[in-house]
């Protein structure tokens, strides 16, 4: 009996085993899935500089408010407007594309994280200066001009009624300046002018009252200063 007793205990030694083997891998799995899922939500970026970086121009506090406030709120918003919809795991891309037919608060708060996204990445530090190589090429060829581009573009964000943005965009091959309002942007189907856009200035107020008050031809002015053209032409050869 007791032979028999060890030689259970024996055999029952690899079913436990397998059994936890199972066990392991299914928690590892779920886990996975519920990695997956977090990924799968947008995030807030980090700066690729300090909040001080683009001073005199571009005050820290403007700065720090605009992204860890303003553009924190445009991620989170999103993520609770897509959660539990057909929406979840789309690219914001894709989602732009029929925006018209989408909640006002996918549009807004979509757009509010996409364009915030391209305009901390296209400023830096020591910017502006004027762009080289086939973009320069391609912005005389469209506009005359980098000074020329440079009065339209600057034009374009002054005269924006109200919130919203100016863009370079690439419009069928081609440099073309436009804006949107509030956060509407170029790869929308509501945009007036569609493409895809390499270089965005937010002239909401949130983007320089602090500093410029109710002055938005110098906020636009200066900004100018921190253009960051190497990302810019990145951009356009990509197009």
């Amino acid at each position: 009996m007791e032979r028999r007793k060890f030689l259970f205990t024996l055999s029952a030694i690899p079913i436990v085993s397998t059994f936890g083997s199972i066990t392991d891998k299914f928690q590892y799995f779920t886990n996975q899935k519920r990695n997956n899922n977090t990924m799968a939500k947008f995030e807030l970026p980090q700066l690729p500089y300090a909040y001080d970086a683009l001073e005199p121009y571009i005050d820290k506090m403007t700065m720090e408010i605009h992204h860890s406030k303003h553009h924190n709120a445009y991620v989170t918003n999103l993520n609770k407007a897509v959660d539990g919809t057909e929406l979840e795991g789309k690219s914001l891309e894709e989602m732009f594309g029929t925006i018209s037919k989408l909640p006002a608060a996918v549009r807004n708060n979509g757009g509010g994280h996409f364009n915030h996204s391209l305009f901390w990445q296209i400023m830096k530090k020591d910017g502006g200066s004027a762009p080289t190589g086939k973009l320069s090429e391609a912005v005389i060829s469209a506009f005359g001009s980098f000074e020329k581009f440079k009065e339209l573009f600057s034009n374009a964000a002054a005269t924006r009624f109200g919130s919203g943005w100016a863009w370079l965009v690439v419009a069928d091959g081609k440099l073309v300046v436009s804006s949107t309002p509030n956060q509407d942007n170029p790869l929308m189907d509501v945009a007036d002018v569609k493409g895809t856009p390499i270089l965005g200035l937010d002239v909401w107020e949130h983007a320089y009252y602090l500093k410029y008050q109710n002055k938005r031809p110098d906020y636009i002015q200066n900004w100018w200063n921190v253009v960051n053209w190497d990302e810019v032409a990145s951009r356009f050869d990509k197009v």
